[in-house]
């Protein structure tokens, strides 16, 4: 495992090292030896200087290594001229997340999406066939595997390839956009969790909903996204999202070919920022979220930070970290992991819903029991005043709503 240091970075070094050895053991593979390389000026031909890849090389020979990471984005030259200067296959930092998202993707669409963005990384390179395609397991053949060629690709399949997995995640769209209008016209807000990767999203979204999503401490555990009822003060109810991870240096080709997913967020009415605010690089990890969110077309759209895992600090850590979120209105502390502050983030996120709701007054005879009741499920009441045989009713309730409950005034008059 190699991590060079490119110029200035505001990562904590050592954390960084961390992370990429926890994507190599994501999908099994057992780190031997991990190395830092500060690279002031990097070489076209092995990214490398000349002493640290003898360096590298020396160390693979020791550990008898079958595989070397580089993490970073190298290029096809740089791969084969690091290959053959330490005898040893190598993959970099886009190839080790594209494998680790080949074996978790669990539903067809989340399968098309990755080997979509897998065929766009393997066809500007001339080292591995794209024989995987035959192939029924997870993975993508750049840790080897049957039937895995050198240099045998050939680029028009490929791309009639890729033509039709872009036709069938267009028809994948097509069916989400059917799905979100539909929830639309019903219509309940729609809360999406991002973050980055290993932050905590699923064990919050399980907690919200009791549901049984795979939350590990592990890289990437949530590939699929998946959708969930939670009750919501002031709400008949809300539909939670989660979503896959982000991580710092995400493939482009990974972000493009998960669009369709992350239209879940661009069309949601809330997105909770789930960080994990113990790690030594949340800060880095925030803006890494929040240049993803850009890049798929969100900016300005209303959210709320979860500061999770606070459980996993302590004395004057712990109470600056509080003291930091209470200076904020936007900002929640809590432990998904043990509950702590999961009420107070529900309150948050309610009242954030609700500020889009305006104060309406509505006067109903008492025989109208089921627009009534549709008001207590729908908006919030905020008080009731009875005049004889009619009841004036004081409710804070959104504009969509609103507009629902006089089309169906109208349609019952």
């Amino acid at each position: 495992m190699a991590l060079p240091e490119l110029g200035e970075s505001r990562r904590d070094a050592a954390a960084r090292l961390d992370e990429a050895v926890g994507l190599a053991e994501a999908i099994g593979i057992i780190v031997a030896e991990r190395m830092p390389f500060r690279v002031r000026a990097p070489k076209a031909a092995t990214l490398f200087g000349s002493g640290q890849v003898e360096t590298i090389a020396a160390a693979v020979e020791e550990a008898k290594a079958e595989l070397l990471i580089v993490d970073s984005a190298i290029s096809p030259i740089q791969q084969r001229n690091l290959e053959t200067a330490t005898k040893a296959k190598v993959i970099d930092r886009t190839a080790l997340i594209l494998e680790i998202f080949g074996e978790r993707a669990a539903t067809a669409e989340g399968r098309l999406q990755v080997e979509l963005a897998h065929l766009d990384y393997q066809q500007g390179r001339l080292v591995r066939s794209w024989t995987h395609l035959e192939r029924q397991r997870g993975g993508f053949g750049f840790l080897g595997g049957p039937g895995e060629t050198q240099i045998e690709a050939d680029r028009r399949l490929i791309r009639d390839r890729m033509a039709k997995i872009r036709k069938d995640l267009e028809q994948v769209t097509r069916t989400r956009s059917l799905h979100r209008s539909r929830r639309q016209k019903a219509p309940w807000p729609v809360i999406a969790l991002v973050g980055y990767t290993n932050a905590g999203k699923s064990t919050l979204f399980n907690r919200l909903t009791s549901a049984d999503v795979m939350a590990e401490n592990l890289l990437f555990a949530t590939l699929d996204p998946t959708m969930r009822e939670i009750a919501m003060p002031g709400f008949d109810k809300a539909i939670l999202s989660d979503t896959v991870g982000f991580i710092s240096d995400l493939p482009t080709q990974l972000v493009e070919a998960f669009r369709a997913t992350l239209e879940e967020v661009i069309s949601a009415d809330l997105i909770i920022h789930v960080r994990d605010i113990s790690h030594p690089d949340s800060e880095a990890q925030r803006d890494d979220v929040e240049q993803v969110l850009k890049e798929i077309g969100i900016e300005g759209a209303p959210m709320i930070e979860a500061w999770n895992k606070i459980d996993a600090l302590a004395g004057d850590e712990l109470a600056r970290v509080r003291a930091e979120a209470a200076r904020r209105d936007n900002v929640v502390t809590i432990s998904a992991l043990g509950g702590e502050g999961v009420d107070a983030l529900i309150a948050c996120v309610a009242a954030r819903m609700r500020e889009d709701c305006k104060l309406r007054t509505i006067t109903l005879p008492a025989s109208a029991g089921q627009a009534i009741a549709w008001l207590h499920a729908h908006s919030e009441v905020m008080g009731e005043e009875s005049r004889g045989l009619e009841t004036d009713y004081e409710v804070r309730i959104s504009d969509a709503n609103w507009a629902r409950f006089q089309a169906m005034q109208a349609g019952a008059a």
